[in-house]
């Protein structure tokens, strides 16, 4: 890797609203130790009866656990000069997420230290190679931050598997399905171990979409962690899977505290329950339909107003009458957006990130079964989302299509910095000022690099790096018909130039300076 660092730093115009970049000075590595205290031995061996990881990586996870929150990004920045390499620290970020923070009582809040890895390594990957350390170094400062609550609330550690009730391999497969039809987090745990040891990514993949998808408990949130971890360890390798899959486990299994779903009729569940009375009425040949803008604005209405079983029902006689999958995605994906428009908050973001996680299983799932219930119970989710839009106020009766493509009163040529300006500050003036600058054939490329460096600089939430990042990734999958109309929709919920600096990229900045 590189010794040296062109720094950028993000200055934006009040007046114009303008991104610039100003050169720094590289930083030398000659004295990159200089001051560290040795890591002993002890710090190598992980807590009595906490998980432990592969020797070559337990060091530095914990010296990501240990190293106080005020000199962590100094301490990581001065063994990055020394030549620690990306893909190290992502994983061991991963990893001291996954043994630190317990996904519980929500697969939220503070457990988004993990679920923002993926997001926060996707950004990386799209971004210019002086700014890829970016993203990282924030989401190691997440980390901390959510180990902190983590110790407030108990300090929940993960503890080492149960080697004596570890299924064999040969029944690793059978003993994981029976615990998870259960809801039993005990036999699920050493279930998802011998998973990890027994089989491969893909038939995993498609082992645990059918339980992170089949309810509708923390907003999305369980979809979202499998895809978001299942990618990350496609980086980091699949030999440190074990301990994610088994909280991946533990945290599908989540039901807030409810009666056992298995012994339940819970509102929660009752999709997915009953997208398996209707997934067989799907014909063959389902997968390979024809793209009709005139299926998904009908689909795109539905979702407006009907109920899950309603839009499910929609979803099942489309495929039926050869409409394609990917017309479907456009609804749902647009819907998302549209949710954005008719209420901003939190609840409409995670409609939108839980239906990249959604989008995400179902392009990657094998299972034919599988994929006919995730589409399904994409669609479906979407009413739900809706309806908890209601229980925190209005939700305005806004249509994208029609909003987006009203002429403004001001028909003068928009600008870049004029939208960028225009992020949070108006909600539907900047997805208007997106849908007309996009209509003059401007580049969109511009306005998602533009925005995604915006995050790094602006972001202060870890659903900045989630929201951002599924949406800049949905972009190039919706169909050319609908895109703009998505992406001019999620503009408002992106960071805008007017916004103050985060505080932390200074930080980030001179501690790799």
């Amino acid at each position: 890797m590189s010794r040296e660092l062109n720094r950028r730093i993000f200055l934006g115009s009040t007046a114009a609203a303008t991104l610039s970049i100003s050169n720094l000075s590289t930083w030398s590595t000659s004295s990159a130790l200089a001051g560290l205290q040795p890591v002993a031995d002890d710090q190598l061996r992980p807590a009595v009866d906490a998980v432990s990881f592969r020797p070559e990586i337990e060091w530095l996870v914990r010296l990501i656990e240990d190293t106080p929150r005020d000199k962590l990004l100094e301490v990581i920045a001065t063994r990055v000069k020394d030549g620690l390499d990306y893909q190290r620290l992502l994983a061991a970020l991963c990893l001291a997420g996954i043994r630190n923070v317990q996904p519980r009582p929500s697969v939220g809040f503070k457990f988004h230290a993990v679920l923002v890895v993926n997001s926060a390594h996707l950004a990386s990957l799209a971004s210019a190679p002086q700014d890829r350390w970016l993203p990282i170094f924030w989401a190691l400062d997440e980390f901390k931050k959510s180990q902190a609550r983590d110790v407030e609330e108990g300090n929940w550690t993960m503890s080492s598997v149960d080697e004596g009730r570890l299924p064999s391999p040969e029944n690793a497969i059978t003993s994981f399905h029976e615990a998870m039809q259960q809801w039993d987090e005990s036999k699920a745990d050493v279930a998802a171990a011998s998973v990890a040891r027994s089989l491969g990514a893909n038939q995993t993949l498609d082992l645990f979409a059918q339980f992170v998808a089949r309810d509708f408990r923390s907003i999305g949130h369980k979809p979202i962690y499998l895809a978001n971890s299942w990618r990350t360890l496609q980086t980091i390798g699949w030999r440190h899977a074990e301990p994610v899959l088994r909280s991946l486990a533990y945290a599908a299994l989540n039901h807030s505290g409810e009666a056992n779903p298995s012994e339940s009729d819970l509102k929660p569940d009752q999709s997915w329950r009953y997208h398996e009375t209707i997934v067989d009425s799907i014909g063959a040949g389902w997968s390979v339909g024809k793209v009709d803008d005139g299926a998904t604005t009908e689909l795109l209405t539905a979702l407006r107003g009907e109920g899950p079983r309603e839009v499910a029902d929609l979803v099942v006689q489309q495929l039926n009458r050869g409409i394609s999958p990917i017309s479907i995605f456009d609804a749902i994906h647009t819907g998302a957006a549209e949710l954005l428009l008719r209420q901003s908050g939190i609840v409409a973001l995670h409609a939108a990130t839980t239906s990249n996680a959604m989008r995400f299983l179902f392009d990657n799932v094998g299972d034919d079964r599988t994929r006919r219930l995730l589409i399904l119970q994409a669609a479906a989710f979407l009413p739900q989302f809706r309806e908890g839009m209601r229980e925190r106020g209005r939700v305005s009766d806004v249509k994208i299509v029609e909003r987006l493509n009203e002429p403004r009163q001001d028909s003068s040529e928009v600008t870049l910095e004029t939208i960028l300006a225009a992020i949070r500050r108006n909600t539907t003036g900047a997805a208007e000022l997106t849908a007309q600058w996009l209509a003059q054939g401007n580049d969109p490329r511009l306005l998602l690099d533009a925005t995604r460096r915006l995050i790094f600089f602006k972001g202060n939430d870890s659903h900045d790096y989630k929201f951002s990042s599924a949406v800049l990734e949905d972009y190039h999958l919706v169909s050319p018909n609908w895109r703009n109309h998505f992406l001019a929709g999620s503009t408002s919920q992106l960071r805008g130039s007017q916004e103050s600096d985060n505080g932390l990229i200074a930080r980030i900045v001179e501690s790799l300076g």
